[in-house]
């Protein structure tokens, strides 16, 4: 296989890292900047919420501009983003530079998986698109841990800067390395959205949502749960990140398994009432360090082992428009991070972030009824 794909990866690592770094330096941030935590969380809702619209409205923008070309543009783009959020002299200012790298940093990640696939035999295509992916799922296992470390180390904006390296150097690479790819025609925005006029889609999609947002309820503000709750330091809540990451990436390849093996519909519904169960129990479990990382394990593992078997039943109940609905799904993702990170919030300015859990549950209740509903549509349409 093409070894320029592995240079995609890292393109698609460095993404990866930002969304979600800020989670781990919230309480640099706000003591540095002279803000609450709850208002630091914004910075995550912020890129998740542009990520998740600008990702479809720019590839249609742009679908006429060669890709590595493009690619190039917002590499720079994404550089500047990163610069800006090193040099913020206040919260706005970064809250700016996070609308800037999520806008770029969507658009990359598509161009990653598009030039994957063109550089590569059409037998590779496959491997080729998963390898990009586990760039971004690389990025939540060492990229959060890294920077969790550096900001520890060094300030919260040296792990900005450390991003901005890898992207001058990502830079570098698709310039010398990465041939010319034309563009291939897209599908307008209206043909997208139209596809959730299917019932099932939609609850599917919905379900997505519904799911991550539980999830960032409190993932989003893990760092300060785990110092008010259990009493750690910087090296220890480094550590549970990486527990997490290793666990999340692990469950997305049993999550796989079971789905090819006993079909998604039953491994969507198993895995959503593991992961309601671990997010509750999570905070009556933090007296006893042990306990708490079984369950954190679990945690991590369900979380990420929803995916494959949510996109394998997505395009099972709508095969023919499945490119379309990886690409929603993305959105619906994202959104669901965007919105649990902001609820979540709300919840640690008004009352105490260990209510973010609970509130997390109940969300995920809530995703586990939607993908009742999609089934429920399936299966009678099966039967009529």
């Amino acid at each position: 296989m093409d070894k320029r794909v592995y240079l995609l990866t890292i393109v698609s690592f460095v993404v990866g890292m930002v969304e979600l770094i800020i989670g781990g330096i919230l309480d640099l941030i706000a003591e540095d900047l002279d803000v609450s935590l709850g208002k630091v969380g914004l910075l995550i809702t912020i890129f998740s919420l542009t990520f998740a619209i600008a990702a479809p409205i720019l590839l249609y923008v742009t679908s006429q501009v060669e890709r590595k070309k493009l690619m190039l543009i917002t590499l720079i783009v994404f550089f500047f983003g990163n610069l800006l959020a090193v040099f913020s002299p206040t919260y706005y200012v970064l809250f700016a530079s996070r609308i800037f790298l999520a806008m770029s940093g969507s658009l990359l990640v598509v161009l990653c998986i598009t030039l994957a696939s063109n550089i590569v035999e059409p037998a590779y295509r496959g491997r080729a698109i998963g390898i990009v992916v586990m760039g971004v799922s690389g990025s939540l296992v060492l990229g959060v841990p890294i920077g969790l470390m550096l900001g520890n180390a060094f300030g919260w904006r040296a792990p900005f800067a450390f991003i901005a390296i890898l992207t001058a150097l990502s830079f570098t690479g698709i310039y010398f390395f990465m041939g010319k790819v034309n563009p291939r025609p897209t599908v307008s925005l209206g043909e997208q959205m139209a596809t959730l006029k299917n019932r099932k889609v939609f609850f599917a999609q919905f379900t997505t949502f519904l799911f991550l947002a539980g999830h960032m309820t409190l993932y989003g503000y893990l760092t300060p749960f785990l110092k008010s709750t259990m009493g750690l330091d910087g090296s220890w809540i480094s550590i549970i990140y990486l527990i997490f990451g290793v666990a999340a990436v692990t469950g997305g390849g049993i999550g796989g398994t079971l789905s090819d093996r006993f079909g998604s519909k039953k491994i969507v519904l198993s895995v959503i009432a593991i992961f309601g169960l671990a997010l509750f129990t999570l905070p009556h479990v933090t007296f006893a360090l042990p306990i708490f990382l079984v369950i954190l394990v679990l945690w991590g593992m369900s979380n990420w082992a929803i995916t494959p078997a949510m996109q394998s039943y997505l395009i099972e109940v709508s095969p023919e428009t499945a490119d379309i609905q990886q690409s929603l799904n993305n959105s619906a993702l994202h959104l669901g991070i965007a919105f649990g990170s902001y609820i979540g919030s709300i919840i640690i300015e008004r009352t105490s972030v260990e209510h973010n859990a609970t509130t997390g549950t109940v969300m995920v209740v809530l995703a586990l009824a939607t993908a009742f509903i999609s089934m429920a549509g399936q299966r009678s349409r099966e039967m009529a």
